[in-house]
């Protein structure tokens, strides 16, 4: 994988891929994941985009720090005080799982600043947390969630998550485990699993009706951790949006089609990208084709 960066924002350190050149690309993974995530992804994109993929606050390589918030709504606001430390004004935003909902609140906190927003089997409304995140709040079960991570449950959870099964190589699980190898990672995982509170979708679900960000909606059909009822339910309330479903996705669906999701990805950028050099044109702020 491309070597992590770190920049500093709000006094804590997040780690970072950066690849390519290009309209800057925001990746922002889930929980139980960080940035290696979209490594299948990350060539691609990057021949189109300068593609910058962080681990949030708690997760991966970034900071973990013990006294602050690791809420959806805090990771949205300090992702853009890391925006502003990487001199960067708007990005397209492209993120799975929780990493959905901080882009729902990214877009609707920040929309000068999203270009774009790509949602990839998000988190929406209440339908979420689900299980087995809920029992990482209670504490006996939160011990116990833990050592059965040690002892092979993760494994099973990577494993259900994706369409092809064949694709849970010790590589990949390799990559899983390594944050939770060493106690400051583990209590990283517990803390933002603590954190989550569907309260924090439910405050901009109104928002999202008069949301103007070009949106793409992408529901991996053999999800089985989120329903099917969110993607929908974004897809009828955000104004303009489109929805794509996979049949071949899983959860972790950048692990299922990576190739599908980069191409639907980079598509639907240029197409809404085309048509607002067209109302810019038509308005005079670009001059005419020769």
């Amino acid at each position: 994988m491309t070597e992590k960066r770190y920049a500093e924002a709000e006094g804590v350190r997040l780690a970072y891929i950066s690849k390519g050149r290009g309209e800057p690309l925001l990746l922002v993974h889930g929980i139980t994941t960080y940035s290696f995530l979209w490594r299948r992804m990350i060539p691609g994109l990057a021949k189109r985009f300068k593609v910058i993929a962080p681990d949030l606050l708690g997760c991966g390589d970034s900071d973990k720090p013990p006294d602050r918030s690791y809420s959806i709504s805090a990771q949205a606001d300090l992702l853009a005080r890391f925006l502003d430390a990487l001199g960067i004004e708007k990005v397209h935003f492209t993120g799975h799982d929780i990493g959905g909902g901080i882009g729902q609140i990214f877009a609707v906190r920040y929309p000068e600043r999203t270009t774009s927003l790509v949602l990839i089997n998000t988190i929406g409304y209440d339908y979420w947390p689900v299980q087995p995140i809920t029992s990482m709040r209670i504490p006996i079960l939160r011990e116990l969630g833990m050592a059965a991570l040690d002892r092979g449950f993760l494994r099973l959870l990577v494993r259900r998550g994706l369409y092809h099964k064949d694709r849970v190589t010790e590589e990949l699980m390799d990559l899983f485990r390594a944050p939770l190898r060493t106690r400051e990672g583990r209590r990283g995982f517990l803390r933002l699993a603590k954190s989550l509170d569907n309260r924090h979708l439910m405050d901009i679900a109104g928002d999202l009706k008069r949301m103007k960000t070009s949106t793409l909606i992408i529901r991996g059909d053999a999800d089985p951790y989120l329903s099917p009822e969110i993607s929908e339910r974004l897809h009828r309330d955000i104004p303009g949006s489109k929805l794509i479903v996979i049949p071949t996705g899983g959860h972790f669906i950048q692990e299922d089609e990576p190739e599908l999701l980069t191409e639907h990805i980079i598509d639907f950028i240029r197409e809404e990208t085309g048509k607002e050099e067209v109302y810019e044109r038509e308005r005079g702020d670009l001059p005419a084709e020769a």
